[in-house]
This record gives structure tokens, C-alpha cells and sequence, in this order.
């Protein structure tokens, strides 16, 4: 299976968890490769918004481009939605993360297994 399909099938995997707790959501299809900022995902609740950008890796740490964040902290706040970073390392759960508790470097910002039992919440926390 690709890199692709894989992240899909992941992003796929979030969302019918968010289903299955009572929230909408959708996959943004052409996220990251259309000319206007969309996350990865939508979801919503009673008045309650999150615009997700997802990520799969089989390492301990996960980087994100600094552009990639400004973007959907930029898409967030338009749509009036709060802007999360979800990262599923491999053999863990699913941790999300508020784009300023990620460490920044010079070129990115960056999520590590040690800083998501830190600062990451669970799925079930997110929903709360």
C-alpha cells in the first residue's frame, strides 16, 4: 500500500471515529494540493469546529513545514474553527496537538512521541 493510501485510510480511520461519537465530519478531498489552504479534515459539533491536518508515521517524531501550519491556523480562523495537528505514530494511538504546543525548528515544527504523553490529548479528550 502507498504512503498515500495509507495517510487516506488513516484520515478515513478519524473520521468514523468522529462519527461514531456524534460529530460530522468529512475528508477534505485535495488538501495540500490545491492553490487555497484546506486541512485535512472538518469536524463539527453544536457549535464546536475543528479543522485537522493528519499525519501517519512509522518514526518518533513527525514533522510539519511551517507553511502547512500557517495555512490551517489561517483556514481555522476564517472558518471559525479551531486549528488541530492529529499524529498517529505507529503502534499508538491517535494524539492531537494545538499548533503552539508543537516544538519549533528553523524550518518547521515538530511532534515527538515524548512531547505527545506532554502536551497531546486523546481522541476522547478532544471530544469532551
Amino acid at each position: 500500500m502507498s504512503k498515500k493510501s495509507r495517510g487516506i485510510n488513516a484520515e478515513r480511520d478519524l473520521i468514523k471515529k468522529f462519527w461514531a461519537n456524534g460529530w460530522a465530519a468529512m475528508r477534505a478531498a485535495g488538501s495540500g494540493s490545491q492553490q487555497y489552504p484546506s486541512p485535512d479534515i472538518i469536524v463539527g459539533r453544536e457549535g464546536r469546529r475543528f479543522a485537522i491536518e493528519s499525519k501517519l508515521t512509522t518514526e518518533k517524531r513527525k514533522y510539519f513545514p511551517r507553511e502547512e501550519i500557517r495555512d490551517l491556523e489561517y483556514f481555522a480562523s476564517t472558518f471559525g474553527a479551531e486549528p488541530w495537528l492529529a499524529v498517529k505514530f505507529k503502534g499508538k494511538e491517535w494524539y492531537f496537538f494545538h499548533p503552539e504546543d508543537l516544538i519549533q525548528t528553523e524550518k518547521s515544527y515538530l511532534a515527538t512521541e515524548d512531547l505527545a504523553s506532554m502536551k497531546g490529548i486523546l481522541f476522547e479528550e478532544l471530544i469532551e
